[in-house]
């Protein structure tokens, strides 16, 4: 799914103007953004968590040299599905499984 589409499917859902639409994903995806740069936690209830974790500096190889390298830390945006969400998905049949069937003759 593109941010289009969500724009899109909030047009439809919730009734606002295409611009409205947009200005609402557009506003909650800066949020969204502006916390996680900031290293703080994001909590979307019966959806999941977004959490930045620092990775620390770390000894590797160069592949096609065998040469040690020093691998520089960074920062990784880890999701973690809530509960709910995780229910939802394991409990709702999937896409492949119904179409496989019937294409039997």
């Amino acid at each position: 799914m593109t941010k289009a589409e969500i724009i899109d499917r909030t047009y439809e859902k919730v009734g606002f103007s295409k611009k409205e639409a947009t200005d609402v994903v557009e506003a909650t995806f800066d949020i969204i953004k502006n916390h996680l740069e900031k290293g703080e936690k994001v909590k979307i209830s019966g959806f999941g968590n977004f959490i930045v974790n620092s990775k620390s500096p770390r000894k590797g190889r160069n592949p096609q040299t065998g040469e040690e390298i020093i691998i520089a830390g960074r920062k990784v945006l880890t999701f973690k599905p809530s509960q709910i969400l995780k229910q939802s998905l394991n409990n709702s049949p999937s896409p492949s499984s119904s179409s496989s069937s019937s294409t039997s003759s």
